[in-house]
């Protein structure tokens, strides 16, 4: 049996996430709160300013919440055989297998998050129950040339970066054409898309400052859907910013009839690995 672990990434975030973590290991939550400069307990339980879903806010809470779940979940289990995140998640997936401690990796995704949150403009929609293909056929017969497919999650169901008014001309373009929906989603910017450029620029010279430790088992890239090699990870998160989440490509290889998967911090990619497997059953 083939071990996998999947970590959440943001729209994960809730009011209320982390409690049982932040009593189990109060030290690690004073490290982070002491590296952030505020409380995190306090913003993930209570968010008195409404910040939670604030992605300069959002992404550390998510990292530091799967960081302590993971660490819970190791009392009660083996380490996995694998491991992937989506977005967000991969430097979760990454701090698992040791490329670097907690609090560093911490660091990193407070500087990505404060770049990707400068970055305004635009948006993001979800389509769902259309295939990726007809989708860049849409798009190519419509001359919307300004949006990029930014998350590749399931055969039917792709996230759409891109300034906000052509992505509500092209959901109605979509659903004619017979998408299930097309839906605007709540994020303050157009991630994973070109217009993310500047921020991976921003944060490229912290990544490749950073001595990544030895991998203790295979993390899968979102920008390739394949391992990290162990030089050439600072290069992929800077790419990862400003390019597609390749997940349906990145869980494909990986389901079969001995793969356990364990989601840490949500349930939305197990729902996407049970759509996945069912695409490939079926096929």
């Amino acid at each position: 049996m083939t071990r996998i672990f999947l970590f959440a990434g943001q729209g994960a975030q809730r009011v209320g996430m982390g409690r049982a973590e932040f009593e189990r290991y109060p030290e690690l939550e004073r490290e982070a709160s002491d590296l952030l400069g505020y409380s995190v307990r306090t913003l993930c339980l209570e968010d008195p300013d409404g910040q939670l879903g604030n992605t300069r806010y959002t992404q550390p809470a998510m990292y530091v919440v799967n960081a302590l779940a993971y660490r819970a979940k190791l009392e009660e289990s083996a380490p996995p055989d694998l491991a992937l995140g989506h977005s967000l998640g991969e430097y979760n997936a990454l701090e698992a297998a040791g490329a670097f401690s907690f609090g560093d990796g911490l660091k990193l995704v407070a500087a990505r998050a404060a770049a990707m949150a400068r970055i305004t403009g635009g948006g993001m929609s979800a389509v769902v129950g259309m295939e990726e293909t007809l989708i860049r056929f849409l798009l190519l017969r419509a001359g919307f040339d300004t949006i990029d497919l930014a998350n590749l999650n399931t055969p039917q169901q792709t996230v759409l970066a891109g300034p906000l008014d052509d992505l509500a001309e092209f959901g109605t373009i979509l659903e004619d054409a017979g998408a299930r929906m097309a839906k605007k989603l709540a994020v303050s910017g157009p991630f994973h898309s070109r217009y993310m450029t500047p921020a991976a620029q921003e944060v490229a010279p912290l990544l490749r400052a950073t001595a990544f430790g030895r991998l203790r088992f295979p993390v899968i890239s979102n920008h390739t859907a394949e391992p990290h090699h162990q030089n050439g990870i600072a290069e992929l998160l800077i790419r990862q910013i400003d390019h597609p989440v390749r997940w349906a490509e990145s869980l494909q290889p990986l389901i079969g009839d001995d793969s356990e998967f364990v989601e840490i911090g949500g349930t939305t990619l197990t729902s996407m690995v049970r759509q996945i497997r069912k695409v490939k059953v079926a096929a």
